[in-house]
């Protein structure tokens, strides 16, 4: 009796006997190549070993079973060119949307997905770096990876990732015997969803992952080492893995095609996990436009992934024990390589969109945290000091200009300290507001132990983009030549710092002046003016100390000139009529000065006339005309270096004043209406003068009407008797103004600062027209 045993369909082969190897069985057909796609291929065949092979008699009708399954090469219709079935349309995606959703119970179950895919990744790597024919970049890592480096530098994989033995083996063994019984792809894609329908989302296609991860390195482990160790050898003989090593050239374009499906399987797992690893509950609402993104589309991004695990997986399969021929075409791999990157770009945009909602909103956070800690009082100003320069590297964020060293905060603990906030300019030295601070800096020096002394100045450049070789030289001159204090590096001023400082404090790029007291209190937020205009009786450089000096001031020569003469102050003391005067017609300054003196000694009074220029005066154009007023013996003349401070102080009164007084009141207040008339002198070419007397009397006007004043003194001699010489003078140019037939006043501003909606003319009182000017002055 014939007692010949008879083999299932479903029963591993036995190979046959090493003693008496069959030919080799001829591939059915050439492989086609790959079509070439965006991504790199992840591996290359250079030297393939050609063992000696044994086959196995495949019976016709498994060979059925496998071609269902895997594809045949000719007439698969699994994977066409687009990742899909050809007859998938809109209402087939709703429908798998609707069927991958049905799969999902909970999420209560979730892994360490990152230790997890680092793994996962060492895997892959290590798989193939040894396999013959392969570079080491078969799936585009370096030779060393840094998840190698952190795997291995781990006690063991138990202390690193806990997986479910089971699932992972339920998952194996779904592919491995439905693949067999001829179960399409989708099915048992749907079948790994049930059996993992506890797990979170990123929990799935990692669980999913692992499970191939393991039938691959094992796949790679028995290749690798074919040639060099004897059980190697004998398990690859009985996987029939000679035949795939015996053809390994013609099997390059599959083998890259499905690494490189390998290496899309990952990155997708990747975006996966780092969609979950988002703060998103802390964020957002489930009705948020990026979590409702998300949901659209994440299960179905892991139904893909897991649905090219399964066909990676056949494909081991097939090389493993179905044989070569039934390994499926370049071609349609590619195009599932390509439907993952799709699937990545779109979960790349999500987690992109995520990303920068979630940094608006820290950003937010943090401002709100900034602002509460500057506008808060503290029991000192340590705490706003630490939130303005936080440096990263917790060294001393401050730098002594003086003993040219790093220092700490505690430098300025319990000081009021002067923020100097200016922009990286190389010409900063040379500006006006640094001359400012450098002379009340002087002060401080020359006085150290008065009250007003005790504050410091800490220079803040603002740079939000840093470079080292754009600005590091320019930051370390300027640094370096300053006496005072300075952050140590502008990094050291966090980006909350800056964004504060440009949307609270308006800065621009004009330097400005923010001052905090000894309480960590913002007392003022541009103190730039007041110093300009009072010094060191600015001190302690609050906007209630401004208030208070402007309540001591009123409109005198005292307060338009102070400090620009050293003769000055006995001129007032001694009751001698001063005269100021400007402009740029030296033939208007000649006849001026000529007359003013002859109706001084017909008056038979002392009359002191100082010429102080312009506004935004020309260098070279003013020095001349001081040495022209200087050799002709017409007046005293201010230095060119005091005139631009003295209409630079003018402006200054504009804004310190100006802020102070309401737009109603400017009308009735002298001081503004007299900082108006000055600026609008100084914005004309032509001539002006003011005159004054003692500390009260003054009277101005622009040249033309003055020097007509002036030239008919007799007309108004007998008023003079009366009343004495400047209101007399003053009487008569307000007739003359009421007589003139028009003028012509102009003001100008400087760009920065608040700017008023309407200013009044000095000469008439009537609103003036607003117009926006540019201009550009070379010398």
């Amino acid at each position: 009796m014939d007692q010949t045993k008879i083999t299932p369909l479903n029963a591993p082969l036995a190979p046959a006997p090493l003693t008496a190897p069959l030919a080799p069985a001829p591939l059915k057909a050439p492989l086609t190549p790959a079509p070439p796609t965006s991504n790199t291929p992840l591996g290359t065949i250079d030297t393939p070993i050609a063992p000696q092979k044994s086959t196995a008699w495949v019976p016709k009708a498994e060979q059925s079973l496998a071609a269902r399954v895997l594809g045949d090469g000719r007439s698969s219709n699994r994977f066409p060119r687009d990742g899909r079935s050809r007859a998938m349309g809109t209402s087939d995606e709703t429908e798998l949307s609707k069927k991958i959703i049905a799969t999902h119970e909970s999420d209560e179950r979730g892994l360490p997905v990152k230790p997890v895919i680092r793994t996962i990744e060492v895997i892959f790597h290590r798989a193939n770096v040894e396999l013959p024919g392969f570079s080491q970049a078969s799936l585009g890592y370096s030779e060393t990876s840094e998840y190698e480096k952190a795997f291995y530098s781990s006690a063991s994989l138990q202390d690193i990732i806990e997986l479910p033995p089971r699932i992972t083996s339920a998952i194996s063994c779904e592919i491995m015997s439905k693949c067999s019984t001829g179960v399409d792809v989708h099915t048992i894609t749907l079948n790994i969803l049930h059996l993992i329908k506890q797990y979170n989302w990123d929990s799935k296609a990692v669980l999913a992952l692992s499970s191939f991860a393991i039938t691959f390195g094992e796949f790679r482990q028995v290749v690798s080492l074919y040639s060099t160790n004897q059980l190697a050898k004998s398990v690859a003989i009985l996987k029939q893995l000679p035949e795939y090593l015996e053809h390994a050239v013609e099997l390059r374009p599959t083998l890259n095609a499905l690494f490189d499906v390998i290496k899309e399987i990952i990155d997708v797992t990747k975006k996966i996990a780092e969609f979950y690893d988002l703060p998103r509950h802390e964020y957002f609402t489930t009705e948020s436009p990026e979590l409702l993104a998300a949901v659209n589309h994440i299960p179905t991004a892991v139904y893909w992934t897991i649905r090219s695990i399964v066909v990676s997986a056949t494909q081991i399969l097939a090389l493993t024990g179905m044989g070569i021929e039934y390994l499926t075409e370049p071609w349609e791999l590619s195009a599932l390589a390509h439907k993952l990157n799709s699937i990545k770009g779109h979960l790349v945009d999500i987690i992109d969109r995520c990303v920068r909602s979630i940094a608006r909103k820290r950003d937010e956070e943090e401002f709100v945290e900034f602002d509460r800690i500057i506008g808060g009082t503290h029991i000192d100003n340590s705490m706003p000091l630490r939130a303005l320069f936080n440096p990263k590297d917790g060294q001393p964020p401050l730098y002594d200009g003086y003993s040219k060293r790093r220092v700490s905060i505690d430098e300025l603990r319990r000081k009021v300290v002067v923020l100097f906030i200016t922009d990286l300019d190389p010409e900063l030295m040379r500006g006006q507001d640094f001359l400012v601070l450098q002379q009340l800096y002087a002060e401080k020096k020359a006085n150290p132990t008065r009250t007003e002394s005790k504050y410091e100045i800490v220079w803040v450049p603002v740079v939000e983009y840093w470079t080292d070789d754009k600005h590091r030289v320019v930051f370390e001159s300027l640094r370096n030549q300053m006496e005072w204090y300075s952050i140590y590096h502008p990094t050291v001023v966090p980006p909350v710092a800056i964004r504060y400082i440009k949307q609270r404090w308006n800065f621009s790029k004009k330097p400005m002046v923010v001052v905090m007291d000894v309480q960590g209190r913002i007392v003022h937020r541009n103190a730039i003016h007041m110093i300009c205009i009072w010094g060191g009786q600015s001190y302690p450089f609050s906007t209630n100390h401004e208030k208070l000096l402007w309540d001591q001031m009123s409109w005198t020569i005292d307060l338009v000139a102070d400090g620009f003469d050293p003769n000055l102050p006995t001129w007032v003391q001694e009751g001698r009529h001063v005269c100021l005067y400007g402009g740029e017609d030296m033939d208007w300054i000649r006849k001026f000065t000529r007359v003013a003196k002859d109706v001084a000694r017909e008056a038979n009074i002392t009359l002191e006339l100082l010429y102080v220029g312009k506004s935004k005066p020309k260098e070279k154009f003013v020095r001349k005309i001081i040495d022209t007023i200087n050799n002709e013996g017409l007046s005293r003349t201010l230095d060119w270096n005091y005139i631009w401070y003295f209409w630079m102080r003018m402006e200054s009164m504009w804004h310190s004043k100006g802020q102070l007084t309401s737009s109603e009141n400017v009308k009735n207040d002298p001081i503004m209406l007299g900082i108006i008339a000055m600026l609008s002198y100084g914005s004309s070419e032509q001539g002006w003068a003011v005159i004054s007397r003692g500390f009260g009397e003054m009277v101005k006007g622009n040249g033309e009407h003055m020097f007509k004043g002036l030239n008919e003194h007799g007309r108004w001699v007998n008023r003079e008797k009366q009343i004495g010489f400047v209101p007399a003078l003053d009487e008569y140019l307000k007739q003359v103004h009421l007589d003139a037939p028009h003028h012509c006043t102009k003001l100008i501003l400087p760009g920065t600062g608040a700017m008023p909606e309407s200013v009044s003319c000095s000469e008439c009182g009537h609103l003036m027209e607003k117009y926006t000017m540019f201009r550009c002055c070379l010398e």
